[in-house]
């Protein structure tokens, strides 16, 4: 990031805590192209303000990330019990086993996504799939995150018949 990018950042930040409500509202306005929340308290204001800046200037959450937060929202929206377990970061050049039916199927971790059988995937989930032919979720196939409780599964693709 250039240096004087990172500068208005910067004294952009530095001129949130001083601002008026009004210019408040009107820089969530330009920032979030719809108008606050009326009853959205001044700190709350300024910090959705403060980290949309800081995403235009310097990025924002990875896809994964966002799918994450996304499905805690579902679940938290759906009164369930939130799964909070972080699942392991998974470095490009691991290569992850998995016995399905007398086959060892081998994956390679990439920068973008997952290699199996010389095809490029972009989630484990794909490549489940593809194994078992059933709906599988990737890291529960994989062993890298535990399987939910049988009541918590949904009732179509079972995957248990399959084993």
């Amino acid at each position: 990031m250039p240096r004087e990018s990172l500068e208005r950042l910067r004294e952009a930040l530095a001129r949130l805590p001083t601002a008026s409500r009004a210019d408040l509202r009107a820089e969530w306005l330009r920032l979030y192209r719809t108008e606050a929340p009326a009853r959205l308290g001044r700190e709350l204001l300024i910090a959705a303000i403060a980290y949309r800046l800081q995403e235009e200037a310097l990025g924002g959450l990875r896809p994964e990330l966002h799918r994450r937060l996304r499905n805690i929202a579902e679940q938290a929206g759906r009164g369930g019990k939130l799964d909070l377990a972080a699942a392991p970061r998974l470095k490009p050049g691991t290569r992850l086993l998995r016995e399905w039916q007398g086959r060892t199927h081998q994956v390679l971790v990439s920068d973008d996504g997952f290699v199996w059988q010389q095809a490029r995937y972009r989630s484990l989930s794909q490549i489940a799939r593809a194994i078992t032919g059933t709906s599988w979720s990737g890291p529960v196939f994989f062993g890298l995150k535990p399987r939910p409780p049988s009541n918590m599964r949904s009732g179509h693709g079972c995957a248990d018949a399959a084993r």
